[in-house]
């Protein structure tokens, strides 16, 4: 296998140095390609949760594309000497690719969230792009009894892009074990996207995605539910970064 010059170690994972074209451009050569691919995007939640499994680090760190979503990674790369310097967040990201879906007829699944939030993602999607071919949709709720069906039938659909609305480390999972099943050249889980595309969470304005505090604008929407996540957190990361700094500092 060719070596991927844009790939760098960072933390305990991996980092594609990409820009959001460059990754269109990836992403539309795995299609062509056609073999299963999972994508992942990395953020200080992430990171944080694989330094305690184990299992999900292997999972992400296999994954052949890797972007940067959240400005914590842009951070760590920068104290790091990496030569990261664009984000490529998860929600951009789908964006771009329903466009480049509608311009190239690739079909796209949208797998995730209630019923209710995902037709009406697929409302908005159909009404502002016309010509773009939704392959199927199907909601976030199941059993693991339901799960053959919900593979049979996304296989079926002849999807070129799975769009996976679930939270990790759930997605990550969900995706490796139905990979090589899904028959689809493309597999993204996009977390809380199909939620914004419906208008139910609001995303950041645009002020504080340009200077990464989009993790704050979440945090003051539901402070008793993500204060673990982004004030714990986000500390956590910042030992973690420091810990890897200095070894890398010794290993000089």
């Amino acid at each position: 296998m060719e070596e991927d010059k844009t790939r760098f170690p960072i933390l305990n994972t991996y980092v594609n140095a990409l820009s959001m074209d460059e990754t269109v451009n990836r992403v539309e050569k795995m299609i062509q390609v056609g073999k299963p691919v999972q994508h992942v995007v990395i953020n200080a939640s992430k990171v944080n949760l694989m330094e305690k499994d184990a299992e999900l680090r292997k999972i992400v760190n296999d994954c052949p594309l890797i972007n940067a979503d959240g400005a914590s990674i842009l951070w760590a790369a920068k104290k790091l000497e990496i030569p990261l310097t664009e984000r490529v967040t998860g929600i951009d990201l789908f964006h771009r690719l329903i466009q480049k879906a509608e311009e190239k007829g690739y079909r796209v699944y949208l797998f995730g969230a209630r019923e209710e939030v995902v037709g009406e993602v697929r409302r908005i999607l159909t009404e502002k792009h016309p010509h773009l071919i939704i392959a199927g949709t199907r909601n976030g709720y199941f059993t693991e009894e339901d799960e053959p069906q919900i593979v049979a039938d996304i296989a079926a659909s002849r999807a070129d892009m799975l769009f996976v609305a679930f939270s990790s480390p759930k997605k990550e999972y969900w995706v490796h074990k139905y990979l090589e099943q899904l028959h689809v050249p493309f597999v993204m889980g996009v977390g809380g996207t199909f939620d914004v595309v419906a208008g139910v969470t609001k995303r950041a304005p645009e002020w504080m995605q340009r200077h990464g505090l989009e993790w704050f604008y979440r945090f003051i929407q539901e402070p008793r539910r993500m204060w673990r996540r982004y004030i714990l957190g986000n500390c956590q990361f910042v030992r973690l970064t420091y810990r890897y700094r200095a070894q890398q500092y010794k290993e000089r």
